[in-house]
């Protein structure tokens, strides 16, 4: 039997082609292939200056989050993303994973099951590639690699409060608009590492631009179930 799958938009179900299931917001939607274990989500090359900012340069300390203002780390992220950070974790739910345990400083390491992390980007034939995320990276003192050791889970968000003189919480990086984040900076993101707060005065990062395109090249980022 041929399975049909669905597209999630405003309320109403479309039926579409067997493979995929498009999820999450108008702009920047979700993309689960369920069969290759993977969730693509539209995205941007960030700029690494911004105005308000008076042209400084951060280091890198997230991978995607929302563009500046909404997005609260967009001076120091690789993509920027329109996508809902809770329509990842749901898609990511979707795939079979069980979110872990968010950190925010400390010494604890982030828990979760692992993902894998890419960069889709299309080359002048018109054919998209894939970059594996650490690659994008690079310590701008001395130009070396992200390590590959580096693991990237699923650890989901914390929940918040978007008023703290009321009770009611929300998914947190649905505040922060924090996708990816390197470092445990911040609990209020989808996606840590298996790095810890103290590791991040050893890495000052920059991205890659030998292999990035120029900013603002509309790319995906794939994220792929390691199980």
């Amino acid at each position: 039997m041929t399975r049909i799958q669905l597209v999630v938009a405003t309320g109403l179900f479309f039926a579409l082609a067997p493979c995929e299931v498009i999820s999450g917001d108008k702009e920047g939607g979700v993309t689960v292939d369920k069969a290759k274990k993977t969730i693509k989500i539209d995205a941007k090359i960030a700029p690494r200056k911004l105005p308000h900012l008076k042209g400084e340069v951060y280091p890198i300390e997230v991978i995607a989050c929302w563009p500046h203002p909404k997005g609260k780390k967009a001076h120091e992220t690789v993509v920027t993303i329109d996508a809902k950070p809770s329509a990842v974790h749901k898609a990511l739910v979707d795939l079979g994973l069980k979110p872990g345990t968010p950190v925010m400083g400390g010494e604890a390491e982030p828990h979760g099951p692992r993902v894998n992390l890419f960069l889709e980007i299309k080359g002048p034939d018109g054919e998209a590639r894939r970059i594996a995320i650490d690659k994008t990276l690079v310590d701008m003192r001395n130009g070396k690699s992200f390590p590959k050791s580096v693991q990237w889970r699923f650890t989901g968000s914390t929940m918040s409060k978007p008023d703290p003189n009321k009770d009611e919480t929300v998914y947190g990086a649905d505040l922060s608009g924090t996708l990816i984040a390197i470092f445990p900076v911040t609990d209020q993101t989808v996606l840590q590492t298996s790095l810890t707060f103290k590791d991040e005065k050893y890495l000052k990062l920059e991205t890659n631009t030998k292999i990035l395109p120029p900013e603002g090249t509309p790319v995906r980022l794939v994220i792929e179930s390691s199980r």
